[in-house]
């Protein structure tokens, strides 16, 4: 059985700020990733997959700034773009009649307005106030009641303006 719980942040909430500064630097660290393969591509040459991502930006600044599980895993989904861009483009020139138009590289995200989602894994959860029902994720001072006794993933996700006016916490 698959369990989700939901938490909206607007941006009057007291976690809004921190949430929203880990969403930038989470940007800058795509941003990075996604800029060394874009180089190569237009170079001719292979893109690097994602452990070649992680051993070239790993002493980076941008990668610094967040916690290693949760920038690995912005990585591997910069990895997962570069490669349905791959696997499109191939499509296309078989069938280039199904598309509307060539596919495109993955784009970078506005350098100030642009945020990224950060994922956090079950190892970078604090275990011991889980089990008091609240999820505590690494070097951070977020903490967030939760129903959840089980956490594979917390995910956050930076909405833009228009969904910031619906409900939530």
């Amino acid at each position: 059985m698959r369990q989700i719980e939901k938490h909206l942040i607007k941006i009057n909430h007291k976690l809004y700020k921190e949430i929203d500064e880990l969403a930038f630097k989470s940007k800058n660290l795509y941003n990075s990733a996604v800029y060394i393969n874009r180089q190569l591509l237009f170079s001719g040459r292979k893109k690097l997959n994602y452990y070649d991502l992680n051993s070239q930006l790993k002493n980076s600044e941008s990668y610094k700034a967040l916690p290693a599980k949760v920038a690995q895993q912005i990585l591997m989904l910069v990895d997962r773009c570069f490669k349905s861009y791959e696997q499109a483009y191939k499509d296309w020139k078989k069938y280039p009649h199904k598309y509307l138009g060539e596919p495109r590289y993955p784009k970078y995200k506005d350098k100030i307005k642009g945020r990224y989602p950060l994922i956090y894994t079950k190892q970078a959860v604090s275990k011991p106030l889980l089990k008091q029902g609240i999820v505590q994720l690494s070097k951070t001072q977020i903490k967030i009641k939760t129903q959840l006794s089980d956490i594979q993933q917390v995910r956050l996700i930076p909405l833009g303006k228009q969904l910031q006016n619906r409900n939530s916490l």
